[in-house]
C-alpha cells in the first residue's frame, strides 16, 4: 500500500528531471539562452544540477520500494 506513492513520486521526479536535462541540452547546443537575464554558463550549470538532483531523487524513491 505504501509503494503506490513511492512509484508515483519516483516517476514524477524522474520524468521531470529527464525532461529538464534534455531541454537544457537542446538549448545549450543550439546556442539559445536557458534563462533570460542570467549568464548562459551559470544558467546551464544550475539547471543541469537541478535536473540531475531530480533524477537522483526519483531513483532514490524507486530504491525505497
Amino acid at each position: 500500500m505504501e509503494s503506490g506513492p513511492a512509484i508515483f513520486a519516483g516517476t514524477a521526479f524522474a520524468l521531470f528531471g529527464g525532461a529538464l536535462l534534455l531541454w537544457t541540452t537542446v538549448r545549450v547546443r543550439h546556442g539559445e539562452p536557458v534563462a533570460l537575464g542570467v549568464p548562459p554558463r551559470a544558467a546551464a550549470v544550475v539547471t543541469g544540477l537541478a535536473g540531475a538532483a531530480s533524477v537522483a531523487l526519483g531513483v532514490w524513491c524507486f530504491g525505497r520500494l
